[in-house]
């Protein structure tokens, strides 16, 4: 649902962030240490420690200003 914005994201970031997708049925020790209960879960890392989290989908523009906060 989300994945075309996210994919514009990656493609718009000239390297500022990257973007990884995870299939949580494919790993579910990932989803459960990150507490993950919706799917999508977008989780924001900065300098290996998570800062953000967006449960639901967003419209790209509000996705890309909680990205752009963490800069």
């Amino acid at each position: 649902m989300i994945a075309p914005a996210l994919d514009q994201l990656a493609a718009e970031s000239n390297g500022r962030y990257k973007i990884a997708k995870l299939n949580v049925d494919e790993n579910p020790v990932i989803a459960h240490q990150f507490n993950i209960r919706s799917i999508p879960t977008l989780l924001i890392f900065k300098n290996g420690q998570l800062v953000d989290q967006i449960m639901g989908a967003l419209p790209k523009q509000a996705i890309a200003a909680r990205l752009q906060a963490q800069l």
